[in-house]
């Protein structure tokens, strides 16, 4: 309950998802925009202790100074994530987890068509012809390694598809905390961890980690050379995460075996990339299947955190400093 608050919202859910957040608000005065375009838009924002938004705030919603949380409603909040975000005072949090099992299958899809040459077989059907030239040598993903770079929501759920299919896993994450379910080797940057062993161990690599300064281009030349001509790298995090130029040239010059890309440096991913025809490469365009009720499971992270807002209690998926991304648009 938020008694008293000035609440700011562009959320244009329907009437039985909206009801939730609403009685999560209790007596907040709740103000509600389609867009930040509106009329009254700026009025309201100057009066606003909190703004629940549908997308990322602005540097005008960003500098609001008498904001004390924003909340933004999906899951990667590098856009959101400049120096003004973290100023003294502020919360900003977002939707994180809510579509994890789901882009959890996908990665695990992007693993299975690789190993699987998929591709290959599907041109061979079209063309009416009975197999492919080294169908022989092919492996699957059991018994092979998966390494997990970030180990967020879709990173743990990544884990435990893994282990369902036999894979050994390793992982990379920032905290030395204890590890989660399905991880047998986890390195990290508090205890010293070095990724270059992740990256050098594992059949397929799979970045699941946040766009922050640190993790710009966390994936160049150097890291695809250790990866190696039997290794592929999926990414289902942010494009910039890796370097794409480095990327290419490696898919076409065979310095690794392929790739499984859900997110690129420019989307649209232009209609002129090398990328398009790059060898042993898979390409999807930003998109995910969804969960049952993806709102739904957005609703329920707004609801916790209005509650600890309330409280005074550390809220979830909230931006750290070392989140900071100051190539953010």
């Amino acid at each position: 309950m938020l008694a008293g608050r000035t609440v700011l919202t562009t959320l244009r859910y329907n009437a039985a998802h909206w009801d939730q957040v609403s009685t999560a608000l209790g007596e907040a005065e709740v103000l509600r925009f389609a867009s930040p375009d509106d009329e009254g838009f700026d009025e309201a924002l100057a009066r606003a202790d909190v703004a629940i938004l549908a997308k990322d705030p602005d540097d005008r919603i960003l500098n609001a100074t008498r904001l004390k949380w924003i909340h933004v409603d999906h899951a990667g909040l590098n856009r959101a994530a400049k120096p003004a975000a973290f100023r003294e005072g502020l919360v900003v949090t977002g939707s994180a987890g809510r579509s994890a099992p789901v882009l959890a299958e996908h990665a695990m899809f992007f693993a299975l068509a690789l190993a699987y040459e998929f591709p290959a077989f599907i041109d061979a059907q079209r063309a009416h012809e009975w197999g492919v030239a080294g169908q022989d040598n092919l492996r699957g993903l059991f018994g092979r390694t998966m390494g997990i770079v970030g180990l967020g929501n879709t990173g743990k759920e990544i884990a435990k598809r893994a282990k369902a299919f036999g894979m050994r896993t390793i992982a990379y994450r920032r905290s030395a905390a204890a590890p989660p379910e399905g991880i047998d080797l986890l390195l990290s940057v508090e205890s010293g961890g070095e990724l270059d062993v992740l990256l050098k161990e594992s059949d397929f690599v799979v970045l699941a980690l946040g766009l922050s300064d640190a993790t710009h281009h966390l994936i160049g030349q150097r890291e695809l050379d250790l990866i190696g001509p039997t290794g592929y790298l999926i990414n289902m995090a942010r494009g910039p995460v890796v370097d794409e130029q480095a990327m290419i040239a490696a898919l076409y010059e065979g310095r690794i075996a392929g790739a499984g890309l859900d997110t690129f440096e420019v989307e649209p991913l232009p209609a002129d990339s090398r990328l398009w025809d790059a060898p042993n490469t898979l390409i999807t365009p930003h998109v995910t299947p969804q969960v049952p009720d993806r709102t739904g499971r957005s609703v329920e992270i707004i609801c916790e955190n209005i509650r600890r807002f309330a409280a005074g209690e550390e809220m979830l998926n909230r931006l750290k400093p070392e989140d900071m991304y100051t190539a953010a648009p």
